[in-house]
């Protein structure tokens, strides 16, 4: 926790002293009694001239769109395959068998007493 309090104080006079240049070189402008030679602006050029469009009879005809002469057929479309409405039977699988073989070294060893 100390160490955290260390890096805290150190980084905040870090911030303070890095600022003491900037606030000497402000107070230096606000001191200063005669204005700095600023350049004039210089006027734009010139616009240049807007053409005139043609008048009258001078103007060009727009091209005409052709025209088809017949029109023209299409190729029908794909046909798309039907569904079968019954469905394809399964193949039969083997049946799994649910009792598990007894291991002759695992199973207890037979009685040798028969009860009355």
């Amino acid at each position: 926790m100390a160490s955290s309090n260390s890096f805290i104080i150190t980084i905040f006079l870090i911030v303070a002293f890095s600022g003491i240049n900037l606030s000497l070189g402000t107070r230096h402008l606000f001191q200063a009694t005669t204005q700095p030679n600023l350049l004039n602006p210089t006027l734009l050029p010139p616009l240049p001239s807007i053409q005139t469009l043609p008048q009258g009879n001078n103007v060009p005809q727009l091209p005409i769109i052709p025209s088809l002469s017949q029109p023209i057929t299409l190729p029908p479309f794909p046909s798309i395959p039907t569904i079968p409405t019954t469905l394809p039977t399964l193949p039969n699988f083997p049946s799994i068998p649910t009792t598990i073989p007894s291991i002759p070294f695992f199973s207890p060893p037979p009685s040798t007493t028969t009860s009355p």
